[in-house]
């Protein structure tokens, strides 16, 4: 990088490289990345950002690369408290053992694609200090923050260094504890953006930075409407956001090297419907918006335009049928597909976040009416528009439900579909491996073993290595939390949990169940069932019967407790499902 007539320049093999960049949401779709990244060179990006590296991060780059297509190589840090980006929490004062696994993860990204032609920069974190309580912390992390950025320096001078904040949350903390930063990543949506560089001048920081999240105006901004739902930016909003607010908040800036826009992903939720590229496989307005930002390329084809959307505005109870206007235009006269969705703002996170279908009658020429759930409370109510391109239109609106048995439910959990699998192959497993007891430092879990598996082409391999002690692990949601935190899935209407289990050898006992988390807790399991099993070197099937089980929230899918008598041992697990 230079600063050459007061504007910093990013170069890249000696020319300057202007970030149009997209946060990448595609990490498990190996298959289709080659279509991905040539939509990206469609779309004018020419870089993309990862918040951290995984097993497909080798393929990731070997494409990029062979698309023309860099990539902001992320090095995940832990947070110090749950927060908007999941719901883990780490203590930096006390664990030193867990920051130096931190550093050691560090380096080892660092290594592996420090040499490879698609790394274009590192992002050492992302939110850290807007995730983190006090001051104290704040410091412990700084000093460490700088511990990593002056390693990867010493090992890498190629590539520039960056780490991530919301807003200007990070500034004043890396000015004085970070110098190694050469660049500040800062997440920002909507005007924002636009003073970003005189916060900067604020603080007298002389610093290049890249806007590494950027999108319409987030939730965390918007004012709540008269049933206290936050109000969502419309569609035009979000394309203007994008397409303009590229050339009046960004690309002006001297010290702005570029902006990653958030979310190249399809998404199926809440945030899918505001921030996101693709909504069930459909094109959204933030798609287009990226292209015209990029390449000044206007919509092939535009999407539906909901002019207006609205429900009644007194009470209704569940169940009930009620009215709705709804006037769409489409450029193109296309035939169109009306669907209707909704979402209850509160709960766990996987229940506030998700989106679920609500049944509709009616079409555009008459009239619609939609069923309302059996929910208690206000909800958003979201009007989805298709048209013969696979653009997708949605507007959204509120309404007060009145449900006399859902306002007495405890917990607000997901609801699941049954047969409910807790582990079988090829599913994003419900719940974590991250409840560990005992003498865990013992242990090794396996949760793709291909050399012993009942079913399919994987078991869950727990291997013990000690010939004394005893150990438990449990796969919980969320993960690492202990029943501060609501959790866990509605799991009613399940008659038995069951799996399969083996061992190495015979006479392994062990006592296996689900949940975890007494009532002592503030968020408990709402039943804990288990049963001893003896094990030998057959695929044997256990079953335990929850007819009569609570099964309201169960936040622990799967809980193991052994221990060993003279020698170490390993358990296989397959197919545990709720049915």
């Amino acid at each position: 990088m230079e600063k050459i007539d007061n504007q910093w320049i990013l170069k890249v093999d000696g020319a300057p490289f202007e970030i149009k960049g997209a946060t990448w949401g595609y990490d498990k779709d190996v298959a289709n990345y080659e279509a991905y990244f040539k939509d990206l060179q469609y779309l004018g990006v020419n870089t993309i950002r990862l918040w951290a590296t995984g097993e497909n991060t080798p393929k990731l780059m070997d494409i990029a690369h062979a698309y023309g297509i860099k990539v902001m190589v992320g090095i995940w840090m832990r947070h110090g408290r749950p927060g908007m980006e999941d719901d883990d929490s780490f203590d930096y004062i006390n664990d030193k053992q867990g920051m130096e696994d931190q550093y050691n993860y560090a380096m080892e990204v660092v290594q592996q694609f420090k040499d490879h032609p698609a790394t274009l920069a590192w992002g050492v974190g992302n939110e850290v200090y807007l995730n983190m309580a006090t001051d104290e912390e704040k410091l412990v992390y700084s000093k460490f923050l700088e511990r990593v950025c002056s390693a990867i320096k010493n090992t890498d001078s190629n590539h520039p260094i960056s780490s991530t904040e919301a807003w200007t949350f990070g500034m004043d903390w890396w000015k004085e504890h970070v110098p190694s930063l050469d660049i500040y990543g800062l997440n920002v949506y909507g005007a924002g953006a636009h003073f970003l560089q005189d916060e900067m001048k604020k603080r007298n920081i002389d610093k290049p930075y890249i806007i590494t999240e950027f999108g319409p105006m987030g939730e965390w901004d918007a004012v709540e409407d008269k049933n206290g739902v936050k109000i969502e930016p419309s569609d035009a909003q979000k394309y203007e956001a994008i397409a303009k607010g590229y050339g009046d908040w960004i690309t002006n800036k001297s010290n702005c090297l570029g902006v990653y826009v958030f979310h190249y992903s399809n998404g199926t939720d809440f945030g899918g419907v505001w921030l996101m590229t693709h909504f069930n496989g459909s094109y959204r307005p933030q798609y287009w918006a990226i292209r015209e930002a990029y390449t000044g390329n206007k919509p092939e084809n535009d999407v539906p335009e909901i002019k207006s959307f609205t429900l009644p505005d007194n009470a209704n109870n569940s169940a009930s049928w009620v009215p709705l206007t709804l006037e769409v235009t489409d450029k193109e006269n296309e035939a169109l597909e009306v669907s209707f969705g909704y979402n209850h703002r509160v709960g766990s996170r996987r229940y506030r976040n998700q989106l679920l279908t609500l049944n509709h009658r009616g079409n555009l020429e008459n009239g619609f009416e939609v069923q309302l759930p059996k929910v208690n409370g206000s909800i958003k109510v979201y009007a989805m528009v298709k048209d013969g391109f696979n653009n997708m239109g949605i507007a959204s609106t509120s309404i007060v439900v009145k449900d006399a048995e859902a306002s007495k439910k405890k917990f607000l959990v997901p609801k699941v579909a049954l047969p409910f699998h807790v582990y079988t192959d090829s599913i994003d497993m419900p719940y974590f491996a991250s409840a560990y007891m005992g003498n865990y430092d013992a242990l090794e879990i396996d949760l793709n073993h291909t050399s012993e598996h009942y079913r399919g082409e994987t078991s869950m391999l727990i291997h013990y290595k000690e010939r004394s002690g005893w150990y438990g692990i449990g796969l919980v949601d969320p993960a690492n939390d202990w029943g501060d935190i609501l959790g866990g899935y509605d799991i009613i209407g399940a008659k038995r949990f069951s799996f399969w289990a083996k061992s190495d050898f015979g006479g392994v006992v062990a006592k296996v169940g689900f949940g975890l988390i007494g009532e002592d807790k503030t968020y408990p399991d709402s039943a804990i069932e288990a049963k001893e099993i003896e094990l030998d070197s057959n695929w044997k099937q256990f079953t335990i019967k929850v007819r009569k089980s609570d099964l309201s929230c169960i936040r622990s899918g799967f809980v193991l407790f052994a221990q060993a008598y003279g020698a170490p041992h390993k358990i296989y697990i397959d197919d545990i499902v709720f049915e």
